[in-house]
């Protein structure tokens, strides 16, 4: 499929982006290129696939949920560069 200059201007305007005739003509081969290779997918038979949400066999990558110790209050506060009766110190940043 291929883009005509005045398409790819108005993609332009759709994304807000001023571009040049340059660009336009440069986009123009670009994403007409990018559309030709959809076209090439349009032409294999797919008759026979089932749809599948992944192309690979999904794994639960997820670490077993083990109960720890907690750190201190000291120990999280300990590398704070502004803490106050036991908790982290923040400069406002909403007045009011």
């Amino acid at each position: 499929m291929s883009l005509t200059k005045e398409e790819v201007a108005h993609l332009g305007q759709l994304v807000r982006l001023g571009l040049t005739e340059e660009e336009v003509a440069r986009f123009q081969e670009q994403l007409s290129e990018i559309l030709g290779h959809f076209d090439a997918l349009q032409e294999l038979d797919t008759e026979n696939v089932p749809p599948t949400p992944y192309p690979l066999p999904l794994n639960n990558v997820m670490r077993k949920d083990v109960v720890k110790d907690s750190l201190s209050q000291d120990d999280v506060l300990a590398n704070a560069p502004l803490q106050e009766d036991g908790a982290f110190r923040v400069r406002a940043v909403l007045d009011e």
